[in-house]
Parts: C-alpha cells; sequence; structure tokens
C-alpha cells in the first residue's frame, strides 16, 4: 500500500469530544493515519488539495438491507405499513438467487461508500428454498471488489405462517441449516485482527419470524465463538401485538428471557419501548440501531433517541433496508435522525456535533470495530471528505460541520477512504463501473419482478 496525503484541509472533524482543525493535515500510510498537524514534510504517492474540504471519519452503517435495493419504490407498497409490506414482498424476495445477492450488495454499498460511509452491516435473512451458493460469500465478494469494511448478519426466518409466523414456508429455514451455516460463516470469514475488514453478525430476524428455540441456540453460539448478535425489536405497535398474543410478553421481555441482551446485542429500531424498558437496556449496554428515515416510511414512529443517550444507552445510525428507506444516502440519514428527532423533542433535540458522533463512534462501538470513528494517529484511514466549495454550501461556511447537514442538495463525497485505500475518487466509484452496474441492477430487479 503506498501513502496519501490530505494537504490543508478546511476543517478537520476528529471527534465529538475534540475541537476541530483548520488548515492542517493528515498523512495515511498504510492502513492507518500516521500523523496529524501543521508541518507534514513528508512527500507521499498522492497528496489531494482538501482546502475546501470537511474531513470527517468514515460514516458508520449499523442496520441494513442490501437486497432491497432490487426492490424499492415499488407502488404497491409505496404507502403500506410494516406488516403488509413485508407480506407483499416476501412473495418477491422468494426469487433472490445469488447473482442477484451479489449485485444488490454492489449497490448498496456503492451509495454507501459515495455518501461518507466506510463500515457497514448487512442484515440479510432471506434464503429461498431453492437458493445456491454461498449468499454470505457472496456479499464479502462485493465488499471487497468496492473497499467497504463489512460485518454483515448471518440473518435468519425459522417461523412461517402455518407455525404462527408472518414469512412464507418457501422463506424459511429449519434450524439445524440455520445453525450449521451460521458456525460456517464464522469459521470462514470472522476475523477479530486489528484493522479488521470483515467480521460476522448472528442475526435471527424479528421475534414474529424466528422461533424460541433459534433463538436462544443463536445466543449460545454467539458467545461461544465472541460474535455479536443483532434482531429487530420494538419496530412497530403491531409487534408489540404479535408478541403478546403468541407469547404473552412484550418483546422485549423476549430478549431478556432469552438472553438476547448485553454489550454484544443490538436492536434495530427500537422505537416502542417503554420507561422500565429503557432501562434495562442501559443497563445491560444493550445497543441501538436507529433507522430515522425508514421508520418515516412506513410510518412507525419515532424513536426515543433523545431520551436513550443521557442514560448511557448506544445508539447508531442506519439507513435501513432501501425497500423502505429508499436509498442508501448515509449523510442524508444523519440530517432525518437531526430533524425527525427535533419534531419529537424540540429545536435543540440533536446538534450536528451530537449526530456526527451517533454516525460514527457510536455506530463503530455496536459494530464492535476497533479503532475507527475517530481521526486519530495510528487509527484506521477510515475518511470522508466532502467538498463544500459548492454553490449550495454557500453561506453555510460559518460551521463547515453541520453545513454538511443543514445545507446542500448532493450528498455525495469528493473523496472516500477506507483502510487507507481511496475508494471514492472526484466523486466516483473505483472499484467498478457506475453505469455496468447500474444495468445490470435493473436487469436482475426485472427478472425478479418480471418473472
Amino acid at each position: 500500500m503506498g501513502s496519501i496525503l490530505l494537504k490543508n484541509c478546511y476543517y478537520i472533524f476528529l471527534s465529538a469530544e475534540e475541537e476541530p482543525l483548520h488548515g492542517q493535515h493528515i498523512l495515511i500510510r498504510d492502513h492507518q493515519i500516521e500523523r496529524i498537524g501543521k508541518d507534514l514534510s513528508s512527500k507521499a504517492d498522492r497528496v489531494i488539495d482538501c482546502s475546501q474540504c470537511v474531513v470527517v471519519p468514515g460514516l458508520v452503517n449499523t442496520h441494513h438491507h442490501f437486497c432491497q435495493t432490487l426492490t424499492r419504490n415499488l407502488p404497491a407498497v409505496q404507502d403500506a405499513e410494516l406488516f403488509d409490506w413485508l407480506v407483499y414482498l416476501y412473495e418477491i424476495w422468494n426469487r433472490l438467487d445469488e447473482e442477484a445477492v451479489y449485485y444488490s450488495s454492489l449497490l448498496a454499498m456503492g451509495e454507501l461508500l459515495k455518501t461518507g460511509c466506510t463500515a457497514s452491516t448487512n442484515h440479510h435473512y432471506v434464503y429461498p428454498k431453492d437458493i445456491k451458493g454461498d449468499l454470505m460469500g457472496a456479499q464479502f465478494d462485493a465488499a471487497e471488489k468496492l473497499g467497504m469494511r463489512f460485518s454483515p448478519t448471518r440473518g435468519s426466518m425459522s417461523l412461517s405462517k402455518k407455525d404462527g409466523g408472518l414469512p412464507p414456508d418457501s422463506l424459511v429455514q429449519t434450524e439445524d441449516q440455520i445453525l450449521q451455516d451460521c458456525e460456517r460463516v464464522i469459521q470462514q470469514y470472522h476475523d477479530d485482527g486489528e484493522f479488521s475488514m470483515r467480521k460476522i453478525i448472528l442475526g435471527p430476524c424479528s421475534p414474529f419470524s424466528v422461533t424460541e428455540d433459534l433463538m436462544r441456540e443463536s445466543v449460545k453460539m454467539a458467545r461461544h465463538y465472541g460474535v455479536r448478535l443483532h434482531t429487530h425489536v420494538a419496530e412497530t405497535r403491531d409487534e408489540n401485538d404479535f408478541c403478546q398474543d403468541l407469547y404473552g410478553r412484550r418483546p422485549l421481555k423476549l430478549m431478556e428471557d432469552w438472553e438476547f441482551v448485553g454489550e454484544d446485542v443490538s436492536y434495530a429500531h427500537g422505537i416502542f419501548f417503554n420507561d422500565d424498558e429503557l432501562r434495562v437496556l442501559a443497563d445491560t449496554g444493550t445497543h441501538i440501531a436507529h433507522c430515522p428515515t425508514s421508520n418515516m416510511r412506513l410510518g412507525s414512529g419515532i424513536c426515543r433517541v433523545k431520551e436513550m443517550l443521557p442514560i448511557g444507552i448506544n445508539v447508531g445510525l442506519a439507513v435501513d433496508g432501501s425497500a423502505s428507506n429508499d436509498s442508501s444516502d448515509m449523510l442524508g440519514e444523519i440530517r432525518n435522525m437531526m430533524l425527525l428527532q427535533r419534531v419529537h423533542y424540540g429545536a435543540a433535540a440533536i446538534t450536528a456535533r451530537e449526530a456526527f458522533k451517533i454516525a460514527t463512534e457510536n455506530g463503530a462501538r455496536l459494530l464492535n470495530f476497533d479503532k475507527i470513528g475517530a481521526l486519530k494517529e495510528c487509527w484506521a484511514a477510515d475518511i470522508a471528505i466532502f467538498n463544500i466549495g459548492k454553490m449550495e454550501y454557500s453561506g453555510a461556511h460559518s460551521d463547515p460541520l453541520a453545513a454538511l447537514i443543514f445545507s446542500g442538495y448532493n450528498h455525495g463525497t469528493e473523496y472516500t477512504i477506507v483502510n487507507g485505500e481511496i475508494v471514492v475518487d472526484k466523486g466516483t466509484l473505483i472499484g467498478i463501473d457506475e453505469s455496468v452496474l447500474a444495468a445490470k441492477s435493473n436487469a436482475i430487479a426485472d427478472r425478479i419482478l418480471n418473472p
């Protein structure tokens, strides 16, 4: 690997706890930030003029469903709530294959990288009965091609309609199938090393699509191998009612009974927690992956982020699936998070600096990646660089960091760097021809929607 010098950075956001820097340089060598300072005389293989740029830590996406990029904006469910939305889309996702998983992963990660995200998860839980190939391998291949730091979940569904669940029989697997493949992907792909580019999370889908036994066994396996756990919890009132009817308990009580709580656990959404349940989350160290755009799109509700943060609940940010967002715009997600909290809690609910902390440091902590989420010497060189010398940021330079989310209409980076490698160069993906990716993705989407 070579070296990169980010020269004369207009504004450097190191972390939420540190004062920003102006007019300084960042030297990147191999995988990491070697030096940050005013007088860097070292020569570099690539010098990038950042005199009009805001330089921030790479953003971290804590919940997504990559395959949904192929089924976004479908007219039949543009106005549907979660359960109806799922029931309709399950029948379409039943036609996914390994090629669709690979290209949808490229598409989602490409959008993320171009909007400043350098590390992401993906909650893939759809395994049609006749599907062939290594779906986790396809996702890792896509991540390697584009250069993204990646920690997907091996998702699962085992509770079908005939057993009282929501998904059709054709989309569920047996517990033995699921657990055997979970063990395989941990052994094959998980890397706990410094500057790891790939980790595995175990992600049973939700209380309404997974059996109690699978939840418990997933917990045992994850803790045996030292990997993290993830699932959907408290996303809608319908989910609360479903759990009360089927199990006689609210969703979080189910999670407690199944030992699916703790510092190694994250929940997507987490909207419908009462005050006592917030204290459980805080006491157990359980994380929340907040998905504001999806929650607005499906009319689900507003997560209590403003109340979670002061009591010590770690909240990360997520774009969620691209059929309920319907994009993978990570910088745009920060804006929506900040504005949605203000709708409920007032104009000072979330500041720009707090919003960036949620989208960087908090997300890194949730996904358990060390030395990312802040710009520090000897930390991984995961960096997003935005040009605010453009017309749309004119008049907003009094606070360059806040300008990125208060102003502008194009959320693309000028450069995105992951693990010391430039993966977006002057606004364009390096790993793949974007026009080819778009054409291929549209062709696969058409094949799935019109069999």
